[in-house]
């Protein structure tokens, strides 16, 4: 057996407390069996993953497609109650990200956990088909953001639990992907369902919600039978070698980690960690920027694609090209930046693609029927760049927290201050500027340059973090502290390298 305090070296990162044995076995694993329990894992999580976003995404950005149907009509909503509609899903949304995800860490298996939020938000969905009035939207919107508000921090620690760094954007960015994805299923589904008007005696836009929400629950029920939870309760379809693989590939992950800690017990200095890193909240406001841009334009681009000279139908169709632009861009930006292994790239890149897009939308100062070609190019290019830099920016933060039950508060943190941009894109696009949109196009393309900057400053922040852990040789680190403080320090601990 090793010595406790033995320092190896995996993968470019530094692990204490792992024996010999485990050690040895890792590193000779065979590559097409490791090829195949990745393979494993990919098929079970990753799909099941991508289908729950999509209908959380659909879920909570519906009534966009449900606006330009009547329900601000039916509903005899005005401009700012239909902004605050907007928003108030984000107030309990960015509050509970990370209470939820500290509440995730009590159960043993995560999938009860998630499939009893998204049961939950099912429910509330289809209640917002039979709501009659501005109060009972709002009611129904604020405890949608309640159930929703655990599954994204949720989804990303649960893929962070299962692969290594290096594979972890492609993941994030397949179940992410969905997330523009439902743009477009949003505008085919509201564009054949608002075809339902006056059955039932219901108007179309309610049955978007009716119908949307019955597929969501059903969802949730399966969530129960098929989401997996942990190698360790997996004994059904990998074998026993596989299981120990993939909990040896965890710990070396986290760096070691002591037998006798307890996973599952919240430390409030875990929680001060957190909020006292700096470089989380500079990860934040770049995932902050492309939120505000997503929501706006998931709550806006029918109106947008309507003021091109569409009719209610067509312009339900035409939001479906941008969203699957972006969902192609969030695949094709991860799979290159875990090819490399860098992450700068694949987030400065496509926030500049947002800030060319709505530099272009703005320039023709609200004449987008005049100019419908070059109007639908720059709304193209915009969502190329909204929907990568989630994925690259989560699994950046990802793996630059440790332990264990620091990076599920971190990741949490992280996506509850980036939501903040939903309340923003909430309220970008006000009615009163319609089609010129100048405040919502503005702060767009302010938005994607800041955003951009910020992103290499976090670069040369971990640069420079890295250069100044690489000052002390491993036996000064050693000497210095214990391997119980350095473990606790996680990625304060000077062995530990910043991913890039």
């Amino acid at each position: 057996m090793a010595k406790p305090n033995q320092i190896v070296h995996i993968g470019g990162i530094n692990v204490l407390g792992l024996s010999s044995e485990d050690a040895e076995f890792y590193t000779n694993y065979p590559e097409d069996k490791v090829k195949r329990v990745v393979h494993k894992v990919d098929i079970r999580l990753v799909p099941m993953l991508a289908v729950l976003y999509l209908i959380s995404h659909i879920d909570r950005a519906n009534v966009g497609n449900a606006k330009i149907e009547g329900m601000i009509e039916d509903l005899g909503l005005n401009g700012v109650e239909w902004n605050v509609v907007l928003s108030v899903f984000f107030v309990p949304y960015v509050l509970l990200e990370v209470p939820s995800n500290i509440l995730l860490k009590k159960f043993k298996r995560p999938s009860v956990y998630l499939g009893i939020l998204i049961v939950c938000w099912g429910i509330i969905m289809t209640m917002m088909g039979v709501v009659q009035n501005f109060t009972g939207l709002l009611v129904t919107r604020i405890l949608l953001g309640v159930f929703e508000a655990g599954f994204f921090p949720g989804a990303v620690y649960l893929c962070s639990s299962w692969y290594m760094p290096k594979d972890l954007a492609t993941r994030i960015s397949y179940f992410y992907c969905a997330s523009a994805l439902s743009g477009a299923f949003s505008g085919l589904l509201a564009a054949a369902i608002a075809k339902m008007d006056g059955v039932g005696g219901y108007e179309g836009w309610r049955w978007i919600f009716l119908l949307e929400g019955i597929v969501t629950v059903l969802l949730g029920i399966s969530c129960f039978f098929l989401l997996i939870d942990s190698p360790a309760l997996s004994m059904r379809w990998l074998k026993p070698d596989e299981i120990r693989y993939l909990e040896l590939q965890k710990f070396i992950k986290d760096g070691g980690r002591y037998q006798e800690e307890s996973e599952d017990r919240f430390r409030w200095k875990d929680l001060r960690m957190v909020l006292t890193n700096w470089r989380l909240y500079m990860q934040a406001y770049i995932l902050l920027c492309s939120s505000a841009c997503s929501y706006g334009t998931k709550f806006t681009l029918p109106t947008i694609t309507k003021a091109m000279g569409f009719n209610n139908t067509n312009a339900q169709l035409m939001t479906v090209p941008p969203y699957v632009a972006g969902a192609i861009s969030a695949i094709v930006f991860a799979r290159l930046s875990d090819r490399f292994y860098w992450r700068l790239p694949f987030v400065a890149i496509p926030l500049c693609c947002i800030f060319v897009g709505y530099a272009v939308v703005i320039s023709f100062k609200g004449d987008l029927s005049g100019n419908i070609g070059p109007s639908f190019f720059a709304i193209i290019l915009t969502c190329i760049g909204i929907y990568p830099v989630q994925p690259a920016g989560s699994s950046w933060a990802a793996n630059n927290l440790a332990p264990t039950r620091r990076r599920a508060i971190g990741v949490a943190f992280n996506i509850c201050v980036g939501n903040i941009g939903g309340v923003i894109g909430s309220y970008m696009y006000l009615e009163s500027e319609k089609p010129k949109y100048y405040t919502g196009f503005g702060l767009s393309l302010a938005f994607g340059a800041t955003g951009c900057i910020v992103a290499f400053l976090l670069e040369l922040s971990y640069k420079w973090g890295n250069y100044r852990k690489a000052r002390l040789s491993e036996d000064e680190v050693r000497a210095r502290y214990t391997d119980e403080q350095l473990i606790d320090l996680g990625d304060k601990s000077p062995l530990f390298k910043y991913t890039l």
